[in-house]
């Protein structure tokens, strides 16, 4: 088991965005793989379990949390005010594999709130990266992208903004990599798009500890079962049963 602890942060901004979702902002040093997550606690209630909360970027002594509230503990956590202090445990999981494809032509798939690590890994591939972002009407924090990312391609189920469906539906075959963070249904229609290439989903769940000993997180792979937090949360997509 990794020696790792909790530690206290400052929050320096946590604002809405969108319906039901906030970015949060604190300060501190860190380092860590894109694709990796933390464990979050901004509650004193010992009955509730620290929230698994992916990296969504990170710079100048600073880490982004991008998050929905859906339930008990992101509401108390989308109502911590600047200069409250919540914990944080990390950075856990395995990330995503980049090296390999510097160079190549990338997608970035990513479905509603699963759009939040896909803005650091933009930031660290060195590749020629489109965007694919799916939502159900209000698209957000597609914007922050532009920089690093050569086109965007968005779909929303009521046709409100870019194509009307499933952004499964339109993405093209012919990149050299996929990267998918989403609902399990949309990284499953993903795998069932068949392209011969790499695709790796960051899946997520409820988890109790982050680091592999209450093995709350458990999914079924190919290989047997794998622990999201550990092993995770990054695999190749032809290794997970939906």
């Amino acid at each position: 088991m990794e020696n790792k602890s909790y530690e206290k942060v400052e929050i320096i901004l946590n604002e809405k965005i969108s319906e039901g979702i906030y970015k949060m902002d604190v300060k501190g040093e860190f380092k860590a793989k894109v694709g990796q997550f933390y464990m979050v606690k901004c509650f004193e209630d010992g009955t509730m379990l620290p929230r698994p909360i992916s990296i969504c970027d990170m710079e100048d002594n600073k880490l982004t949390f991008l998050y929905a509230v859906v339930g008990k503990g992101t509401k108390i956590m989308s109502e911590k005010k600047v200069g409250d202090n919540i914990e944080i445990l990390g950075p856990l999981g395995n990330g995503f594999p980049i090296d390999e494809y510097k160079g190549k032509k990338v997608a970035l798939v990513a479905g509603g709130i699963g759009i939040a690590p896909m803005l650091y890994l933009a930031k660290k591939l060195e590749a020629d990266v489109d965007l694919y972002a799916g939502f159900r009407d209000e698209i957000y924090f597609t914007e922050e992208f532009k920089e690093f990312t050569k086109n965007t391609y968005i779909a929303t189920n009521t046709g409100s903004v870019g194509h009307k469906g499933f952004i499964t539906e339109i993405i093209k075959d012919d990149y050299d990599v996929i990267y998918c963070c989403g609902p399990n249904p949309m990284m499953n229609s993903v795998k069932n798009l068949g392209f011969d290439i790499p695709v790796y989903v960051s899946l997520e769940s409820r988890m109790g500890c982050g680091i592999g000993a209450c093995l709350a997180c458990s999914c079924k792979t190919k290989n047997g079962m794998k622990r999201i937090c550990k092993e995770g949360p990054v695999f190749e997509v032809k290794e997970v049963n939906f």
